[in-house]
């Protein structure tokens, strides 16, 4: 993978500080490695997450690499991925927003047994769609994903975009003390009842970065992935109007943001296009303003001094194939619908244990329909849901908490239908929704794919404290 040339640093910031680094994909022409060809490991390992002449950071790490190593597979042709495990403690992995087999889907206990220390598993799939996914364990996923385990997927479209180059942000972030450690205290009983483990760091491809180097003229498609345990972002392109083409992989009608803002939750990828029309030399920020009184910078676009490559933006389409997505027959569908409940300062009662009593585990702070399923999940957990496969499904998620909630459905797209009574536009799939508090949404899809599937809130302290739940397909 080749990376662009760091231009300038800037310190690290703290408490909502950010630092990006942008790395090239391979060109658009390049093949994926043989499937026997990708092993991942996943052991201890060290990164410098603080910047240039700061310590180095414990880390868990897959192939000794924070993210871990870049996947490229085709659509429509076998994968083979081995995992072994050289931590010591049990481990999976959860290849995210692929539809595959659920006996591949890494959820320990309910779809394979974990791998144990010293122990491999191997990864078997073919990838019916093209789009931008990642991977990250589902055992003990908190700390975990928390201490660095993640890596980004991508699947090539058999017709890509025509750009100049292709970009792969990561955007990660992390708790780290005064001593550049990752802080202790994972799963914190206040914290999982309220945002969740918000970091203090926050880095791009494992990486700090004051500015990234653009040339005037050129069109870029960026790719954005959030594997951050909790933060969501709202990301601002000062001077730019980027386009949105795809979200969590799966391609929309190409359309500008609402009010300039890229809303990227927990485990949520997002697919821009920019047509880079700034002037030779100069700068412009990328702003995450998503916490109030909490924006800051989070990198720079910086222009080289060249003239323009071209005069105009690129002649070309920016709208990407589509994928063979089952549609659903909404007039069908049968209709059900999902409550999220709990937490800090809800109405539900949930502080109060009032509804814990047919949970699963224990430490259950959030529900779905009143049942709490904490942990990541294991062996014996009931269906909230069992659809016949095949059918279409109509699927009503209230967020009746006060705290926002990417909501991630394992093994299937979600066609998003409305919020809050209004028509979503735009053809939007997704496999992660950003719920806001008190949301409705209405989501569909066709139940073709077989198994014990998760739905499950990806802010993990949400997950691990109660807000997960099964949906069965029959």
């Amino acid at each position: 993978m080749e990376s662009n040339r760091l231009m300038s640093r800037r310190d690290l910031l703290r408490v909502g500080g950010g630092l990006l680094l942008a790395a090239a994909l391979p060109p658009v022409a390049a093949r994926a490695a043989t499937p026997e060809a990708y092993r991942v490991v996943a052991a201890p390992a060290r990164a410098r997450l603080a910047g240039p002449g700061r310590p180095e950071t414990e880390v868990w790490a897959y192939n000794g690499k924070v993210p871990g190593p870049f996947v490229r597979l085709r659509q429509g042709e076998p994968a083979r991925l081995l995992v072994e495990n050289r931590l010591d403690e049990e481990t999976t992995v959860h290849w995210h927003g692929i539809r595959l087999p659920n006996t591949m889907d890494g959820v320990p206990g309910l779809t394979q047994p974990p791998i144990r220390p010293g122990e491999s598993f191997v990864y078997e799939f073919t990838p019916p769609d093209a789009g931008t996914f990642w991977y990250h364990p589902h055992a003990n996923s908190l700390e975990q994903i928390g201490r660095g385990l993640a890596g980004a997927l991508i699947v090539e479209e058999r017709e890509p975009p025509t750009v100049d180059r292709d970009l792969l942000w990561v955007v990660s972030d992390w708790r780290l003390t005064d001593g550049e450690r990752i802080a202790a205290r994972f799963g914190n009983s206040m914290e999982a009842a309220m945002s969740g483990r918000v970091g203090n760091t926050v880095t791009l491809n494992g990486r700090v970065s004051g500015a990234e180097p653009f040339r005037a003229g050129e069109r870029v498609r960026l790719r954005l992935v959030n594997t951050s345990l909790a933060r969501i972002m709202a990301l601002r392109f000062e001077g730019h109007r980027p386009v949105i083409v795809a979200i969590d992989g799966q391609p929309s009608d190409p359309h500008e943001p609402e009010h300039g803002r890229i809303l990227l939750g927990p485990a949520m990828r997002v697919d821009l296009i920019l047509d880079m029309q700034g002037e030779p030399g100069k700068r412009y920020d990328v702003v995450d303003d998503f916490y109030d009184g909490l924006s800051y910078r989070l990198t720079q676009l910086a222009y080289d001094k060249e003239p323009p490559i071209r005069a105009q933006p690129l002649d070309a389409p920016v709208e990407l194939p589509r994928n063979p997505l089952p549609e659903p027959d909404l007039a069908s569908a049968e209709r059900h619908s999902l409550t999220l409940q709990g937490g800090m300062m809800s109405m539900s009662g949930m502080m109060g244990g009032g509804m814990m009593g047919g949970g699963m585990g224990h430490g259950g702070v959030w529900a779905i329909n009143g049942l709490s399923m904490t942990g990541d999940g294991h062996a014996g957990m009931e269906p909230a849901l069992t659809l016949k496969r095949g059918r279409s499904v109509i699927l009503t998620l209230r967020n009746d908490t006060a705290w926002w909630h990417p909501m991630h459905f394992h093994g299937h797209s979600l066609r998003v239908l409305t919020r809050n009574g209004v028509a979503v536009p735009h053809r939007q799939w997704q496999d992660t929704v950003l719920m806001a508090p008190r949301d409705v949404f209405e989501v569909a899809f066709v139940a073709d794919n077989p198994g014990d599937w998760m739905l499950h809130c990806h802010v993990i302290d949400h997950q691990t404290a109660g807000m997960m739940t099964l949906l069965r397909v029959a």
